[in-house]
Parts: structure tokens; sequence; C-alpha cells
């Protein structure tokens, strides 16, 4: 039924990075110029692509500033484009903040700001308060980094040590008329979560922070805490907000990934469930629950007959501990996945980040079929032991199984899709 399964996932992955292929996708957002001028600002690793089609379909003259992560910028007419480390802040990311700052000071209500926000950010507009500095900030994000914490609870701890996330660039705005753009990066589609929120507020406070923080007993420095356990850390909240002209869309998600990946599977006559696309938990733990289900369907043909396709997207996180190898979160949940299978025969599976790049190598992620656990063992490598380590890159490198996408201008995530032959 389908001659090349490898070619097959790979088309499925094509299909949901177009459905948040910002140049496809951002027209009926575009608004109506204002009386005054518009600046547009953005952060992200899509906010180059965003900027660029956002200036075709504008129809009046714009200006403005955006920063996109190295590598992943392009040449736009009118708004500048800069780049930036990430994941870890730079001081060129320093220097952007200070511009985007600068290009939105003293508006009116006449002029409108158009909000270009997407996955990336929280790293790329690093704002230390001033009794912090960048390197208090590049620690914080090493430590949230290797912590195994979810997106949500990175990003209520580094808003409340930041000048520009949890809505302050948004304040900054009034009084123009601000418009925010999403594509939404987040399991469950929280807006206020992309990028750490930098124009849109929720109601967590500091406190909530210091909680997690002791919970989880992480170890973040002095000058950090005397910081978090200060005023000086609140951020605004909703209501503190509601005094700005503010619009927000989301146009482009996960879900709407994977809705365009279960159409193109339904066009060659098989059937697709979409599991989740907003699964969140340790890559490798997620990798077993995934290969569970697929050990049920080869058993029982339970609870969904084959042939199947199973999609699903969300962010896993990887915790370091002791170790810290060559890899990232989709090729760490796929040799688990594999590792898992009780009899892998005929099944083929893609793990990949929609940004083109996962964790520390260059790849998008990996493929797996029944034959990829033997390439890995036939070359003197212990599946397992790669998996503990964190050098899952590594075995698929010897399977001959990586894949390289370079970047794709968007980003909505993880996308994996299981092929149940």
């Amino acid at each position: 039924m389908i001659a090349n399964p490898r070619s097959f996932l790979k088309t499925l992955f094509t299909e949901a990075v177009k459905a948040a292929d910002p140049e496809l996708i951002i027209e009926p957002y575009v608004p109506e110029p204002p009386k005054g001028k518009t600046v547009v600002i953005g952060v992200g690793k899509a906010a180059a692509k965003l900027a660029l089609a956002l200036e075709g379909y504008f129809k009046k003259p714009l200006s403005g500033i955006v920063v996109t992560p190295y590598g992943h910028g392009l040449k736009c007419t009118n708004i500048e484009v800069l780049e930036a480390a990430h994941p870890l802040p730079d001081q060129n990311g320093l220097l952007a903040t200070k511009k985007i700052f600068a290009a939105i000071k003293n508006l009116t209500a006449d002029d409108l700001v158009i909000a270009l926000v997407c996955g990336g950010g929280s790293a790329l507009l690093p704002a230390p308060p001033e009794n912090l500095s960048l390197q208090d900030e590049i620690a914080l994000n090493r430590v949230l980094l290797s912590s195994g914490f979810s997106i949500s609870k990175m990003n209520l701890i580094r808003k409340h040590v930041s000048e520009v996330k949890g809505g302050k660039l948004g304040l900054a705005c009034y009084p123009a008329k601000l418009i925010t753009l999403v594509l939404s990066d987040v399991p469950g589609d929280e807006l206020h979560q992309v990028a750490s929120g930098p124009t849109i507020a929720d109601n967590s406070n500091r406190e909530d922070a210091l909680k997690e923080i002791a919970l989880h007993e992480l170890n973040l420095s002095e000058n950090i805490m005397r910081h978090l356990e200060s005023s000086q850390a609140n951020c605004p909240l909703v209501e503190n907000l509601k005094k700005l002209n503010h619009e927000i869309y989301m146009i482009g998600s996960a879900n709407n990934s994977l809705i365009a990946a279960k159409k193109k599977v339904e066009e060659v006559g098989l059937n697709a469930v979409i599991l989740s696309d907003s699964v969140e938990g340790e890559a490798a733990e997620i990798g077993k629950m995934h290969a569970a289900i697929v050990n049920q369907i080869n058993k029982y043909n339970k609870p969904f007959n084959k042939p199947i396709v199973l999609l699903s997207g969300g962010e896993t996180t990887v915790t370091l501990n002791n170790f810290s190898g060559r890899g990232g979160r989709n090729t760490e949940f796929l040799l688990s996945f594999l590792i898992s299978l009780r009899d892998p025969h005929s099944t083929y599976a893609i793990a990949a980040d929609t940004d083109g790049i996962d964790g520390s190598e260059a790849n998008a992620g990996a493929f797996c079929d029944s034959e990829t656990l033997n390439r890995i063992r036939d070359n003197g490598l212990n599946a397992e032991e790669l998996l503990l380590t964190h050098n899952a890159y590594l075995a698929f490198e010897v399977a001959d199984s990586l894949f390289f996408t370079g970047s794709t201008g968007t980003n909505v995530n993880d996308f994996r899709a299981i092929f149940v032959s």
C-alpha cells in the first residue's frame, strides 16, 4: 500500500510544516493600516519569515525590528532582522531587545504595533532587571534547560527575571494599538506561554515561581533568588493590560499542523488518529507510552485497527542529570520508542522538530523501522546505554536514519508520526 514508508512519513512532516508556514497562513490576519505609523516587532524562530510575509501583504509603509536565531534570518525591505543566540541568550539578543524598546518609544494612539511572536523568543529577548546581568539570565536558562521542566514551569520562573516577558513589552507599546500574531508552539496553545508572553500577561506570580524552585530544589544564584524574593520581580497581571487596545490572534498551531498531516494520510486511503497535540513529559517516557499503544495494536488490533497512522505533537523534555550527550528530545523519544517495541516488524516512525533543529545537533529528528535497532547493534553500540547517556543522535547516525531539513522558517514544536502497516 505504501511503497516507501520513509518517504511517506517525510511527506507528512512536510504537510505539517506547510500548515504553519507564515507565507501561507498570515494573509487573513494582516490588519488595515492606521492613521499614524506602523511598527513591527517580533521574536522567535519564525520571526524573519513572518516579517517577510507581512511586508508582502501590508498595504502601507511600515518599519520595525525582529530577532531570530542565528541562521534563521531573511532580508526584509523595511523591517530590520537581527540574529541572536538560542537556547542560551547572548549580547546580540540584549542589543536586539534594546532596539525593539527604542522602536516603540513615543508612539501615539494613532499608531499601530504589530507583534509577531513565536517559539524560541524566551532566549532571544534577554532583558535582565537592573540588579541582574546578562550572565545571570544565561545561568538561569542553563539551569532551566537541564531541569526537565515543562515549558510552562520554565516560563513561570524566567518571566519574573525579565523586563520584557510576561506582558511587559505589551505595556511599553501603550498608547498605540497593539495586534499580536502568535504562531503557537506550546502544549494547549496557552498564548501567554509562547516566547514567555512578551505582550500577553497571565495571573501567575513570583510566589508561584518560588514554590516551584523550592519544590524541585533548583540551584539558582543568590542574585537571582534575591531578585525573586523582592517586589521588583512582579509581573503585570491580566487586569493590568486591560488598558491596552490589544487584539490577539493565533495564526498557526500544532493542532492545525496535525490536522493537515491527518488529511494527507486519508488522501492515500489510510486511517489516522491524532493522539494529542499537547504531549508533555520526559521524552524517553513518552516514547515508552507511544510504544505501548503500538504493542496493543499489534497484539489485539485495538484500540485502532491496522493499518493506522498515529500522530502526536507537543513539547517533551529531557532531564540531563549527569550526562550530556549528542541529541535532542525527538531522537531521544524515538530511541526509547524503538527499544520499547515488542515487535518492530511493519512499524515505521518519524519524530522531528518542526523548526528543523532537534536539540544540540543540525538534524530535525530521525526515522525508524524494523531494522533500525539491528543496524545500531550491528555497529557495536548498545542502544539502551545510548538512551541512558542521552546519545540518541549517535544511534540514528550509525543507522543512517537521521532526518535533516535545515531551518523551516516556522515552529510548532514536536511532530511524531507512527505508521503501523
